[in-house]
C-alpha cells in the first residue's frame, strides 16, 4: 500500500493446488464425501465434506497442526479449497475436530471402497498384483481414553504398547497395515489395528478384501515372512490365490537347505540384474537362484536366492558381532580381575558371559569359566590392627574367562551366506519372475517411510482416538493422491523416452521423482490484485514456467487449470 493509501495489493497464493486438485477431481474425491458426509447437515456454513478436503489437501502440500488451519488457509485462494472467502473463519480446530467424528461416525468401509473403486476405474491400475506390510504409529502420552472400548456406539482401537518398529518399546503405539498395487505402488487398502496385534492373523481378512474388491482370486499376494504360517498359505491356496512370501529362519525348511549345501552341490541359475546398474554409479548385482530340492510341509515350492552384495553384508555383520562380542567378554574378564568390582558366584559370571554374547553370537563363540581358590588372611575380629593382631587363613573363590571362536559354525554359516528363501504356490512362475515380483516390496516401505517423514503422522495432535481414526483416514487418502500424482509423471516420462526431469536445485536430473518434490516447483505460483481504494485495478498471477508447464504436461494436467481469472 502507498504512502497516501491510494493502492492496495493483495496476494494469495496458488502453488501446486490447481495440480492437486486435479488428481482429486479425477477420483471424485470431494463428491464422494459430500455424499457420505453431509446427508444429515443443512443448516452449516460449511460442511463436513469441505472440513475434510481443507485438512486433506493441508496433508498433502504442507503438513500443519490443527490450530494452524485456518492460518494456512488464509493465504491460498479459497476456492482452490473449495470455500469462499467467509467460510475461511470457520477454520478452527474445534469444528475439524467434530467433523473428525463424524467421519468416523461415517461407514469409513463403504466410504473407502468407493473412493478405491473409482480410482481403480479412471486409472487403469493393474489388479494383478498387490504388496502388503505393517508397520507402526507411535504415539507419545498416555491415551488412557483409547483401551479399545466402544466410542459413540462404534468399536474403537487401543492405544497401546507392542513391537515397536521405530526402535521405541518405551511408547505407546497403533499398527498400520497397508496394501499397494504393483504399478506404482498405489494404496490400495489400509486398516489400523490396536498398538499390541500380532500380524499374522491380519493377512486373510486382507486377502478377503482384495479378492472381493478385485472381483477374483487369482492376483499374486506378496508380504513379508509374517505371512508364512500354514493356516494363511493354506487358505490363500485353496482359494485359488497366489502368494509370494520369505520363508522365515525358524522354519525346517530353512535349515535342512542350509545343512544340505554344506556336502552337496546345487546348480545355481545365474540371474540377469543389469537393470540395476546405471552408468554413474556401476553396482555389482550379482544374483543366482536354485529351487530347493524339497517343497515345504504344506507342500508349496521354495526357491532360494543368492545375493553377492548381501554375502558381503552378511559377512560384516557376523564379523562385527562377533567383535562386539569379544570385547565385552574381554571387559567381563577385567571386571573379574577386579577384587573390589568382581562376581563372587559362578551362576553370576556365567549371567554376565551369556549376556556378553547376546542371542546370535552364541553361535559363533564359545566361552569357558576357570576357577581359582586364593588364599587371603584376615583379621579374626575387627578393629585397627596392632603387633597383638591375630590373622586367619581364608579360601577365596576367583573366576577367569577366556573365549574361543567356533571356526566349524563360522565356516557353516559363511556358505549360506547371501541367501534367503521365498516361498511360493506359483508353481508355474519362472524364478527370475518369483524374484522380480517380490523384489517391488520395497516401494511399500517407501509409503511408509512417505507416512511418517512427508506427512509427519506422529505426534497426531489430538487425545480422542475417535477423531484420530478420522484423521487416519485422511492420510490414507493423502497417501492415494500422491502415489498417482507420482506415477502418472513416472508413466508421462516413459511414454515420452525421458530418463530424467530437472527439478533438483541447480537443474539436476531426477530419474524418480516423488510428489514431495514435484508439488515443491509451484511454490512461486501467486495471484494479485491491485486495488484503488475501492477499484479493483488490475489481476494477474505469476506466469508458469517451462519446467512448470513440462510436469504439468506429464502428469496429464491442463495448463488451463492454472487459468485463475475471475
Amino acid at each position: 500500500m502507498n504512502n497516501d493509501g491510494s493502492f492496495k495489493l493483495e496476494t494469495q497464493l496458488i502453488g501446486s493446488l490447481p495440480l492437486v486438485n486435479h488428481f482429486i477431481g479425477r477420483i471424485g474425491l470431494d463428491d464422494i464425501l459430500r455424499k457420505h458426509l453431509d446427508t444429515t447437515v443443512n443448516d452449516r456454513k460449511v460442511k463436513p465434506a469441505q472440513i475434510i478436503g481443507v485438512l486433506l489437501r493441508n496433508i498433502i502440500l504442507d503438513r500443519t497442526s490443527m490450530y494452524d488451519i485456518q492460518d494456512w488457509a488464509h493465504r491460498y485462494r479459497p476456492d482452490l479449497l473449495g470455500l469462499d472467502a467467509g467460510q475461511l473463519t470457520s477454520l478452527n480446530d474445534d469444528r475439524i475436530g467434530r467433523d473428525l467424528d463424524m467421519l468416523f461416525d461415517a461407514d469409513r468401509a463403504s466410504l473407502l471402497t468407493e473412493i478405491v473403486v473409482r480410482t481403480i476405474k479412471e486409472y487403469k491400475l493393474d489388479l494383478s498384483r498387490f504388496h502388503n506390510d505393517a508397520t507402526t504409529i507411535t504415539f507419545t502420552g498416555r491415551y488412557k481414553n483409547a483401551t479399545g472400548e466402544k466410542r459413540r456406539g462404534k468399536d474403537s482401537l487401543n492405544i497401546t504398547f507392542g513391537h515397536n518398529k521405530d526402535h521405541r518399546p518405551d511408547l505407546k503405539q497403533l499398527m498400520w497395515f497397508l496394501t499397494v498395487s504393483s504399478d506404482g505402488a498405489v494404496p490400495i487398502h489400509y486398516k489400523v489395528c490396536d498398538g499390541n496385534t500380532s500380524e499374522s492373523p491380519t493377512y486373510k481378512e486382507t486377502w478377503d478384501i482384495l479378492r472381493r474388491l478385485v472381483g477374483r482370486p487369482d492376483f499374486i499376494y506378496v508380504a513379508d515372512s509374517k505371512l508364512c504360517t500354514s493356516k494363511n498359505m493354506k487358505y490363500i491356496d485353496e482359494h485359488e490365490g497366489c502368494f509370494i512370501t520369505v520363508l522365515p529362519r525358524t522354519r525346517r525348511e530353512d535349515g535342512w537347505f542350509r545343512e544340505y549345501i554344506q556336502a552337496h552341490q546345487v546348480v545355481w541359475e545365474d540371474i540377469d540384474r543389469s537393470d540395476e546398474c546405471t552408468e554413474e554409479h556401476e553396482v555389482d548385482t550379482q544374483v543366482r537362484m536354485v529351487e530347493s530340492p524339497i517343497r515345504s510341509s504344506e507342500g508349496f515350492r521354495i526357491v532360494w536366492v543368492w545375493d553377492k552384495e548381501k554375502e558381503e553384508s552378511d559377512a560384516l555383520s557376523r564379523q562385527m558381532l562377533i567383535e562386539k562380542a569379544v570385547l565385552r567378554l574381554e571387559q567381563l574378564e577385567t571386571r573379574l580381575r577386579n577384587p573390589r568390582n568382581r562376581l563372587r558366584s559362578r551362576d553370576a559370571v556365567v549371567k554376565a558371559a551369556d549376556n556378553a554374547l547376546g542371542d546370535i553370537t552364541h553361535r559363533w563363540i564359545y566361552y569357558m569359566i576357570k576357577e581359582d581358590k586364593v588364599k587371603i588372611f584376615k583379621q579374626e575380629k575387627r578393629g585397627r590392627p596392632s603387633s597383638n593382631t591375630i590373622y586367619k587363613c581364608v579360601e577365596q573363590k576367583r573366576f577367569h574367562v577366556s573365549w574361543h571362536p567356533r571356526k566349524d559354525m563360522i565356516d557353516f554359516d559363511m556358505r549360506s551366506d547371501g541367501m534367503f528363501p521365498l516361498i511360493t504356490n506359483c508353481d508355474d512362475l519362472p524364478l527370475v519372475d518369483i524374484l522380480d515380483k517380490y523384489k517391488y516390496q520395497p516401494w511399500l516401505e517407501k509409503r511408509h517411510q512417505q507416512l511418517k517423514t512427508v506427512y509427519k503422522v506422529a505426534p497426531v495432535f489430538l487425545k480422542s482416538i475417535t477423531r484420530i481414526e478420522g484423521l487416519l483416514f485422511i492420510f490414507f487418502l493423502g497417501m492415494l493422491v500422491q502415489a498417482l500424482i507420482e506415477r502418472e509423471v513416472r508413466f508421462g516420462m516413459k511414454e515420452n523416452g525421458l530418463e530424467s526431469i530437472s527439478i533438483y536445485p541447480e537443474d539436476r536430473d531426477c530419474e524418480s521423482p516423488t510428489t514431495s518434490r514435484l508439488l515443491s516447483i509451484f511454490d512461486n505460483i501467486e495471484y494479485h490484485r491491485l486495488w484503488s481504494q475501492t477499484s479493483l485495478v488490475q489481476i494477474f498471477q505469476t506466469e508458469l514456467s517451462v519446467k512448470q508447464k513440462e510436469i504439468l504436461r506429464l502428469a496429464g494436467v491442463p495448463v488451463k487449470k492454472y487459468e485463475l481469472n475471475e
